[in-house]
């Protein structure tokens, strides 16, 4: 099996109602769970690979990760549960087309963990997973089983391949943007002309950026309050200051490098990648293969590079 990301995200799924405590059932560990959906087809075990839809919420429903804000599934390998109450467990009462709703308890995860109590309040975090494929381990050889998964994947990363386009469409029809569009299929859009030249390949950027996927969420913002605003705000960051990169140079993604080029100094603009212009069939650390992305930039300053030294004019020299 090649080396394929295997997320688990977690949260609760749009669509599948309320996460109060009506008609939830007592589960091991503290957990309290609403089975939505039961196929009746075998449950998840060790070693499964499953693909599923995903949202993760805190008790007052401020999400914390959904694959559905990401417009890609979360996949992942089975595994066996460190805890009972934890989130393997919960996977392990669900089947291929299953939905449910679970409330893991915050306590429990603390104890059995060693992890750090989560800087929100409440006694739970709610979990809703839709499943919407399962691939047994069962007595499967591994080569014949990562077979199996990485032609899934391979369909699944075709379908998403080839609605890229809709996708883009879309954001750009629900976000109101009159964009303008590049021969490469850059779309972009800018929020605030700058003046004074624009910068060449071979000039440093300095820029403030968010990116995001066309879902809505954040996944990484050289601004503050847009990090913590996306749940992806790291201390290690600080100080949240701009950005300083060359620029035309292959140091970026290829959206980039086209895109700042079109600005001049002060501009602030929202630039629509398609994958082509991103991360492309490869993907990245979170970014699925033919992800298209958004990114608002503001560029804030170009520094062009230094002159070299006059060379030496050695006849001159010589003849002294």
């Amino acid at each position: 099996m090649k080396k394929t990301s295997l997320i688990l995200g977690l949260a609760a799924l749009t669509g599948l109602g309320a996460t109060s405590c009506q008609n939830f059932k007592d589960g091991e560990g503290g957990m309290k769970y609403k089975i939505v959906k039961d196929e009746g087809k075998p449950k998840i075990k060790e070693g499964d690979f499953v693909s599923l839809g995903a949202v993760i919420t805190t008790e007052n429903d401020s999400v914390l990760n959904s694959s559905y804000e990401m417009e890609q599934p979360f996949y992942l390998a089975a595994q066996k549960s460190m805890y009972k109450g934890d989130i393997f467990s919960a996977l392990s009462m669900l089947g291929e087309g299953d939905s449910a709703i679970f409330q893991l308890n915050i306590d429990t995860m603390v104890a059995k963990s060693g992890q750090p109590k989560p800087p929100f309040g409440g006694h739970y975090i709610n979990h809703t997973f839709k499943i919407n494929k399962v691939i047994p381990k069962g007595t499967l050889t591994d080569s014949v089983f990562n077979a199996e998964v990485e032609k899934y994947i391979t369909q699944d990363r075709e379908k998403a391949k080839n609605a890229e386009g809709g996708k883009i469409e879309n954001y750009i029809k629900k976000n109101n943007l009159d964009v303008q569009t590049t021969s490469s299929g850059l779309k972009y859009k800018i929020e605030k002309e700058g003046s004074g030249q624009k910068p060449h390949a071979g000039d440093t950027v300095v820029v403030h950026y968010t990116g995001r996927f066309l879902g809505g969420k954040i996944f990484d913002s050289s601004v503050k309050e847009d990090a913590k605003k996306g749940n992806v705000y790291n201390q290690m960051r600080e100080p949240y200051d701009p950005i300083r990169i060359p620029i035309g140079v292959g140091a970026v993604v290829p959206g980039w490098d086209e895109g700042i080029q079109l600005l001049s100094k002060g501009s602030k603009a929202t630039f629509i990648l398609p994958s082509k212009l991103g991360y492309g069939e490869q993907g990245s650390m979170g970014i699925q293969p033919y992800t298209p992305l958004a990114f608002d930039i503001e560029l804030i300053d170009i520094v062009a590079p230094k002159a070299a030294p006059a060379a030496a004019d050695t006849n001159a020299t010589a003849k002294k």
